[in-house]
Order: structure tokens, then sequence, then C-alpha cells
């Protein structure tokens, strides 16, 4: 796609002018996971994205925080909150932004064209001759009774469904509602918001004529992990609100088809749902174990407690240039085969210079990373560590005497290149790269814990034991007990003072997964 929304024009003094093009994207209702392949994919192209308080930060490029690109701008556009930005101020930024020859996100949350205002944007962009695009989000209205159990329709008990804004008083004079004939109407009502008016909507709907045993239900943030949902009847729906101390974003829906959530919930049953999990892992890697612990239903704070620092590289390079010379080539972690991948294809060799290599990983993570690039590994332990590992090697006649290449990190333990060498083999031991303290949403975090609002904390390694402490502090990281992935991560938690909850039976993502899922 590249950057082909740009055009070029002449000014009357024959200045080529880049145009920019404003892309009026809807979010969904909070869940990344219903953004449209469209609107992911104008994002990661944007050059500037410029975002409501109900777009989920989730969906904004990872690289933005460390180059600056995208640009972001957030606009709040919360009713009542003080960052919020006036729409005269989003549009003349947008304007701006399409002038500079820029592709700009305009990201809102649910669907432009519905309670959005993403109508007036685009005739702001059409008032100022600003190219524009609007594509569609998936709108809370339908999502939110969704992700509570509640179909908008039903035969049978719904065949119509009326969505409201909620921000409209019915006591007003000027009220563009006829709210005695939505009473009368039937079918399903889907209010927008509306959480201060609600009392007054449900008296105005009931003196137009609808029954007060009418069921009801309010759901507050909607698809996210945090959804809240009561259900009430019409004539109770709005004390019962105020009693739970719902606040927006709230979605209300009115009508029979809320007796089916008994049958059809699903989003609040999964069984970590209403946990909150800390994973710390490195940037790189965290979704592969938020994403599973999300499909459960936790709700995840990614707090990368280290990231990836590569070394001098020289002496990897220097070892590639002599492969052949090598009777062995051994991996413990995926790192280690990203870096040594990377560094193969710089000095202009492929897959096939590990030919004639025997190829040992550690675990079947690492293994697969291997498979990726064409490589199947010949030794994988059943015991997941490096001493499973030497246990497997032990059992061969091949290593006496051989060589082997040995990409790791610094600081890693000596067990295998020590136990390698004890049984006569002559280890060339590389250390590709460090694990070094990464404290992004610490702040956040520590908040997070010192509320109690942290229910476990994971852990794949020793050193994000030691960036985790250093991120947080010593006093926090005490308070919240720990998943561990294997017997050595589980001794820096316990060397450090922390409680070790549960410990996966086997050192892969899917038996942490699952051994969180056992601790509760």
């Amino acid at each position: 796609m590249g950057r082909s929304c740009r055009t070029s024009t002449s000014s009357e003094h024959g200045a080529v002018v880049t145009e920019g093009k404003v892309f009026i994207v809807g979010a969904g209702p909070g869940d990344p996971g219903l953004m449209t392949v469209r609107g992911k994919q104008l994002i990661d192209l944007a050059d500037a994205v410029v975002y409501d308080a109900l777009a989920n930060v989730a969906l904004l490029p990872p690289r933005a925080r460390t180059t600056g690109r995208p640009e972001l701008y957030y606009v709040g556009k919360r009713g009542g909150a003080k960052d919020s930005v006036s729409q005269e101020e989003i549009n003349t930024l947008l304007v701006k932004l399409a002038r500079e020859g820029k592709r700009v996100v305009r990201l809102k949350g649910g669907d432009p064209f519905v309670f959005g205002r993403g109508s007036e944007e685009a005739q702001a962009m059409n008032d100022a001759s600003v190219r524009f695009e609007v594509v569609p989000g998936i709108t809370a209205g339908i999502a939110a009774p969704t992700y509570a159990g509640i179909p908008v329709t039903h035969r049978g008990l719904a065949t119509s469904v009326t969505f409201v804004t909620g921000h409209e008083d019915p006591t007003k004079a000027n009220s563009q509602t006829n709210w005695s004939a939505l009473a009368k109407a039937g079918g399903t009502i889907v209010l927008y918001m509306g959480v201060k008016t609600l009392s007054h909507i449900t008296d105005a709907l009931i003196e137009g004529g609808m029954p007060g045993d009418v069921p009801a239900a309010a759901i507050q943030w909607g698809t996210h992990q945090k959804q809240r949902t009561i259900v009430a009847t019409l004539e109770s729906i709005a004390a019962k609100a105020v009693e739970q101390n719902f606040a927006a974003p709230v979605i209300t829906v009115i009508g029979w088809s809320v007796v089916l959530r008994d049958e059809l919930t699903w989003f609040e049953r999964r069984p970590l749902f209403g946990r909150r999990i800390v994973v710390t892992r490195a940037a790189q890697q965290a979704p592969a174990l938020s994403d599973k612990l999300r499909e459960l239903g936790a709700d995840v704070i990614e707090m990368p407690a280290t990231q990836v620092a590569r070394l001098d590289l020289g002496a990897l390079r220097t070892e590639i240039g002599r492969l052949s010379q090598f009777d062995w080539l051994m991996f413990t972690s995926q790192n280690a085969i990203s870096i040594f991948w990377e560094q193969l294809l710089g000095e202009g060799k492929d897959a096939r210079a590990l030919a004639g290599l025997t190829v040992a990983a550690v675990g079947p993570a690492t293994a697969g990373v291997l498979l990726e690039h064409g490589i199947a590994v010949d030794v994988i332990p059943n015991r997941f560590a490096a001493e499973g590992l030497l246990e497997m090697l032990q059992a061969r006649d091949d290593l006496a005497g051989k060589k082997v290449l040995y990409v790791t990190a610094e600081g890693a333990r000596e067990a295998l290149p020590q136990g390698l060498k004890d049984l006569g083999a002559d280890v060339t031991k590389i250390e590709a790269y460090r694990s070094i303290v990464d404290g992004e949403g610490s702040e956040k975090l520590g908040r997070a814990v010192e509320s109690g609002r942290v229910d476990l904390v994971t852990f794949t390694s020793g050193s994000a034991v030691r960036g985790y402490i250093e991120a947080v502090g010593e006093d926090l990281a005490l308070r919240v007990p720990a998943a561990s992935i294997g017997p050595q991560t589980s001794d820096a938690l316990r060397e450090a003072g922390i409680e070790v909850k549960v410990q996966a039976e086997e050192s892969t993502l899917d038996s942490l997964a699952s051994a969180v899922l056992s601790a509760f």
C-alpha cells in the first residue's frame, strides 16, 4: 500500500504541494481484537494518529514509543473530562496535519458515524478541501450487549432495535427524541452513555406506556477485561446503576432479550475473568503469553521487566565465518537464535551453512524458532532446562573431542558449557546479548500493586525477576505472588523474597498459562 494516498499538485507559483489524507477510523468498542483489518492496516502505515479516550491504546503501534513514528495526538473526548479537546480544535489539528502531507488516522471509539461525531469531522475535512476516507468500526451498542450475553434482536422476543443517545435529557423542552413513541414501538432499546440521565429516561418511557417490569441491563466498559454488567427492570435499573457506582462508559439495554443473559453469557464466565495478571517478558515476546492469558479472561498488564540489548557481535560473525569447523550448534533461548540468524544472513549465508551440524535446543519453543528458519532440531530434552539438555547429551557418545558453538546471553549460567566440557567437548561460548531493565509502565504498575489490584505476576527468567524489582521497588515487588516458568526462575524469586504461588510443570508458555489457571 505504501504511501499511495499522497498526491502532488502545483500551486499558482509553480511549487509542488504534497497532499495528505485523513482516515476517520472506528476503533471498535474496546477489545483490540474487534478492530477491523482495514483500520489496523491504516494505523500501521500512518504518519500521525489522533485518538480519543475510548480508543484502546493497545491499537497504537508499539514503535511509536521509541521512534516517535507515527506521531501520537491524544484528544480526550470524554464528556466533561478536563483533558477533553474541543471539536473545533480537533478539526483544526486534522487539517493542519493533512496539509503537511501526512497520512492521518483519526481513531475514534466504536463506529465514527454512530454517535461518534465522525460525520462532523468528515464535513470539516470536506469544507477544508482535505481528502478523507471513513472506515466503519463495530459499535458499542451491539458489541457490549453481545459480550454480556444479550442479543439485541431475537426471534420471538425482539424483532427490532433502536439506538438512542442517552445524553439527551427527556425533561428538556426541545428534546429531539419522542420518548412516548419509543415506549410504544416495541423491540429493544439501546442507550449510549446516559448514566446521568438514566432515571429521567426510564421515567419518560414508563410515562409513555412501557411496563416497568420490562427487563433492563447496564454494561460498563463493554468488551474490556474490566466489563461489569447489572440486570434489573426498567423501573429499577437507574437506582441499581447508582448503587453499583456505574459511570461512563455504559451501554444500557432495555427489552425482553435481556432475559437470555443467563443462557448466553460467555465473556464473564471465562476462567480468569476479573483477575489482573502482570506479564514481565521482554517487549518483543510479551504478546505470546499475554494473548494466552487474555483468551482465558485475564486483565493483563504488560510491564516488560527486561529488553534485549545486543552486545558486540564481532566474535559471533567470526565464528559464523567458520561454521564448517564446528560439529554442534546449541541454543538455550529464542533471543540467541534471532541474533544468530540476523548475523548469519548479514554474512551472506543462509540455512545451508548449517549443513552437517548437529543442532540442539533447550525446549520446543526454541526449537520452533529454528524450524521457522527451516532447521529441524536434532536434540530436544524432556526437561526444558540446561540440566535436561545435558542429561540427553550424556546418553550420547558423539561429544568427546567435538567442537561446539554455544550462543547465549551475557551472564547465563555455566551449567551447560561446563557440562559439555566435562563430556570432552571443545566449547566456544559466544555472549550475543544482555537483558537490561525496561521500566516502561512501571509507575502505572506500581500504583496498581499499591492499591491491591494485581493478583499475580508471571516470570520466565531470573533476569525478569531482577528487572521487575528494580522497576517497581522491593517493597511493592514483595506484595504480589508469582507464577514461575521453571525451577531456576523459582529459585531467583525465592531468593528475592517473592512468594512462588505456582510453577509451570514444563518450561513452556503453554504450561505457564496452565499454571496460572490452576492458581485460581
